[in-house]
């Protein structure tokens, strides 16, 4: 019976890790779906067990504001994904912002390789981005700071 309970617990371990979602902390380029040119690059880091995004970069328009977004933020700088849960294959549950038109979507991400695959969604409707790894980026420790909508 030990023998039998000892497999099962071996079995039970090895199969853990298969369930988790691959890591998604990291830099990231963001791409404008419209243009094809890249926006901005956002760290995607770790925060009492949820995962967070901070635009670290922008590559045009330094100044430039979140709209609709309470105190009017500089982009640069601001989390705009917060909240989201390694729920086995994905990381679910959380939010992420649109800073140019101020709407906050559901959201879900996931890698696929060398991609991170962001899912904005509203209701079932949905549309992806896929964000582009541009590395482990430093090891700051972050604290979330969530925007609000005017």
């Amino acid at each position: 019976m030990k023998k039998i309970l000892s497999t099962l617990m071996v079995g039970l371990f090895i199969s853990l890790p298969a369930m988790a979602a691959e890591n998604i902390a990291g830099i990231y380029k963001t791409i404008d779906d419209e243009t094809g040119q890249a926006k901005s690059l956002v760290q995607i880091y770790a925060h009492q067990g949820k995962m967070y995004g901070r635009i670290v970069k922008l590559f045009e328009n330094q100044g430039a504001t979140a709209v609709g977004i309470k105190g009017d933020p500089k982009i640069l700088g601001l989390d705009i994904i917060w909240g989201l849960q390694d729920e086995g294959k994905r990381y679910e549950g959380g939010h992420v912002l649109d800073p140019t038109k101020g709407k906050i979507y559901r959201c879900e991400m996931w890698r696929e390789g060398n991609k991170l695959i962001v899912r904005g969604k509203i209701g079932p409707f949905g549309r992806n981005q896929t964000w582009i790894f541009e590395g482990s980026g430093k090891n700051e420790k972050f604290v979330p700071s969530i925007p609000v909508r005017k």
